[in-house]
């Protein structure tokens, strides 16, 4: 007896789904493919926002900047939601570790009491930059359009969340625990007069109302600028006398803030060069707010480096971004030294 085994393939009909094959032809498609392009709802809306009437509830019409195919702003990175997760829990395995290295041997509590003093005015408050930030690429998420941008954004509102949680940790290993420094990283936050132009400058974005205004005066023009100073460029105040204790704690934002600006980069870019009209907004809203930015920033830098050391940084961290600005399209412009007048809606945001 004789047992003869054959093999069939079988011919798929199809490779990937018809939304997918209609942009890329049908071929199998990656997973960034599959779980981004066109999935935003453009049809059959059972209502109009009750709170915006004159919108729908996804809309094109409520930014400025106009795209044949708002697709197009894709991520480089290629993050849908699983791969981002494995990306950031490689991300928080590093940091845990320097966390933990640090407080086995109590880094920041060996560290004199001034220089504890002048990390908890410098970089604590920051916890509450990051909690802005997630508020403000939150409405970025609920009124952008097209997957390609709001997932990458409501991956960003999530990262913001952690950072400020590693900011947290940092206060926690100088307090012992106690919660005692975050206690008055937010009372420096609402009076220390170093930190108002930077929360007045984070409120004002809470106001906007065009999402990719928002995008470029958050997710562009405040973390080049606020990364830059605070993390980078005060960290030689303590590495300078106590080593490298300090900056093994302020690597991680740094490392974060360069991954995050090639999207920004990338994104900003593809809308510059969609038309004339969309660079035209885009440069009119970079210069804006970053003259508000360095102005905001300027009390901070002094309070922490001093008149001229404050000064010099600064214009370090305003030049970073500046060299930034025609790899995307958009022209380096000389920075005012005011910043411009405050609106009724942004003076009643900072109040």
């Amino acid at each position: 007896m004789t047992v003869e085994i054959r093999v069939r393939s079988v011919k798929p009909l199809r490779q990937t789904f018809g939304h997918i094959a209609r942009r890329f032809g049908d071929k199998p498609a990656t997973r960034y493919q599959e779980g981004t392009y066109d999935l935003q709802s453009e049809v059959n809306h059972h209502y109009k926002p009750l709170w915006d009437p004159e919108h729908d509830i996804y809309d094109r019409r409520r930014t400025a900047i106009q795209m044949a195919d708002w697709y197009a702003l894709k991520d480089p990175r290629q993050y849908y939601y699983g791969s981002w997760t494995i990306a950031r829990s490689r991300h928080q395995e590093a940091a845990d570790r320097q966390m933990e290295f640090a407080e086995k041997r109590d880094l920041l509590r060996h560290l004199p009491a001034d220089l504890q003093a002048a990390l908890q005015r410098a970089i604590l408050p920051l916890r509450h930059f990051e909690w802005g930030a997630n508020t403000n690429l939150c409405f970025v998420s609920a009124y952008g359009y097209g997957t390609a941008l709001t997932q990458a954004t409501s991956m960003a509102t999530m990262d913001r969340l952690g950072m400020a949680q590693h900011v947290s940790r940092i206060g926690l290993l100088l307090d012992g625990n106690t919660g005692s420094s975050l206690v008055e990283a937010k009372r420096l936050w609402m009076e220390d007069a170093a930190w108002q132009g930077l929360r007045r400058q984070t409120e004002a974005i809470f106001v906007l109302r065009d999402p990719i205004e928002n995008f470029i005066a958050q997710a562009l023009v405040a973390d080049a600028l606020v990364y830059e100073l605070c993390y980078r460029r005060f960290e030689p105040l303590w590495t300078a006398s106590q080593g490298a204790g300090v900056a093994t704690l302020l690597d991680f934002p740094l490392r974060w803030q360069e991954e995050t600006q090639r999207w920004v980069d990338s994104v900003v870019k593809t809308m510059a060069a969609e038309s004339d009209a969309n660079r035209k907004t885009l440069q009119g809203w970079v210069d804006s707010w970053r003259a508000r930015w360095n102005a905001a920033l300027a009390p901070l830098a002094a309070a922490v480096l001093g008149e001229s050391g404050g000064a010099a940084a600064l214009t370090a961290a305003d030049a970073a971004l500046g060299a930034r600005l025609p790899k995307v399209g958009l022209k380096t412009t000389t920075t005012p030294a005011a910043t411009p007048a405050a609106t009724p809606a942004t003076q009643g945001a900072a109040a």
